[in-house]
């Protein structure tokens, strides 16, 4: 062993010696990378404590992580560069050995800096993800963010290794011609794909919907988004059923999102009193009703209030709306369905008709609304007809025993 340390020893002698190298340059060399090496301790230990302390003044945890995130690249930075400095500044290396020495270095220094770039950069973006999970907006950042992530950090280092390739001498034009081709052929294989997910992320990063949202697709399917991931969203139905629609077919739809701006759905509700009606009246108790339903059901929001005004002049009845608003989706049913029950009650105690449309048709002499006529001296004399809505009656005798518009019609069905 001792053997070949004193080997090893005199066949650095005498590279020195064929260099030119003096014990005095060694010596400085060392002193060089003792003094970067104690630089780098004091940084990590007070420097970078003291700069931790700065950034806490500040809100917020971003800038903490990241100033630890880099406390490792800038002390590795602060040795090599002690190390390169020991090496060109003392000795006085052959062209040939100070070019590979630069390109070694150059090489390390990229790597150092790849390192801190995609740590930098990944420590903000898994920051930023717990802070939408936070904000309960996990949907948005549950898988875009984490793939994000992964891609900085591939495209950081293949980009420092075509850097470094050409820092080498080694020509990366081929390299980057194949790539782009290549990629060229990949992008068109997964065009749909790619499609999908560049649609989810545009549908994400807008923010237009959410997982919980109630939502209404222009061509009529409507349900809660339960997800939305990278090629799909899904919904699911008031029925109970899943329905997936692809990205790139979501994004260039029509969406109805019935939670926003807020989950406040507002119940617009339209009825109409006979026009011989007291409008006074009929005002008067669906101001009550409207009242009754915010103060008594917990599903209206009272603090919006409630609005009433006659709308038009209908074929039968005087049209007017009520106006209030509920809680959620859900619970506007419910709502209206209050609204109706109650204004039918109210309406008929006060004796206010909500009246169906009604006309009358008058027929021929010897003509029927059967089609049939009958011929001969005892033809029956003409006949009217008076429909409610879909049912009709036939309504005989001399016209002074006809019924006026909304009377009973003797017989009818």
């Amino acid at each position: 062993m001792v053997g070949i340390l004193n080997n090893w020893w005199l066949e650095a002698v005498a590279a020195a010696e064929a260099v030119g190298l003096t014990w005095q340059d060694l010596l400085v060399s060392l002193a060089i990378i003792a003094g970067s090496v104690l630089f780098a301790v004091l940084f990590s230990r007070i420097l970078f404590r003291l700069l931790l302390k700065v950034t806490s003044v500040f809100p917020g945890e971003l800038d903490d992580h990241l100033v630890s995130n880099a406390k490792g690249p800038i002390t590795a930075y602060i040795i090599l560069l002690g190390v390169y400095l020991a090496v060109k500044i003392p000795l006085e290396l052959p062209h040939t050995v100070d070019t590979v020495a630069d390109r070694v270095f150059s090489v390390a220094a990229i790597a150092v800096g790849a390192y801190m770039i995609s740590s930098v950069g990944s420590t903000a973006l898994r920051w930023f993800q717990e802070y939408l999970q936070q904000a309960d907006a996990a949907s948005a950042g549950s898988w875009a963010l984490p793939l994000a992530r992964r891609s900085m950090v591939v495209v950081v280092f293949v980009m420092a290794g075509m850097v470094s390739l050409d820092i080498l001498g080694i020509n990366i034009s081929p390299l980057i011609a194949g790539l782009g081709i290549g990629g060229l052929a990949v992008a068109l294989a997964l065009q749909p794909t790619l499609s999908n997910f560049f649609a989810g992320t545009y549908v994400i990063t807008e923010g237009v919907i959410s997982a919980g949202d109630y939502i209404e697709l222009e061509n009529g399917i409507a349900g809660y988004v339960v997800d939305v991931n990278w090629r799909s969203t899904r919904l699911r139905t008031w029925t109970n059923n899943l329905v997936v629609i692809p990205n790139s077919r979501f994004a260039e739809t029509i969406i109805t999102n019935y939670d926003k701006p807020d989950v406040h759905v507002n119940v617009y509700l339209v009825c109409g009193v006979a026009l011989d009606s007291d409008l006074h009246r009929a005002e008067v108790i669906s101001r009550e009703v409207m009242t009754e339903v915010l103060e008594n059901y917990p599903g209206a929001v009272s603090e919006y209030g409630s609005y009433f005004a006659f709308d038009n002049f209908g074929e039968s009845n005087i049209n007017f709306w009520l106006f209030i608003q509920a809680e959620d989706r859900l619970a506007s049913f419910w709502v209206r369905s209050e609204l109706i029950k109650r204004l039918q009650t109210r309406l008929s105690a006060a004796g206010i008709v909500i009246s169906y449309p009604v006309r009358a048709l008058r027929f021929p002499p010897g003509w029927g609304p059967d089609g049939q006529h009958s011929l001969g001296s005892d033809a029956p004399p003409a006949r009217d007809v008076v429909a409610f809505g879909p049912m009709a009656a036939d309504v005989p005798g001399p016209p002074d025993a006809w019924p006026e518009a909304g009377e009973a019609v003797p017989g009818g069905r």
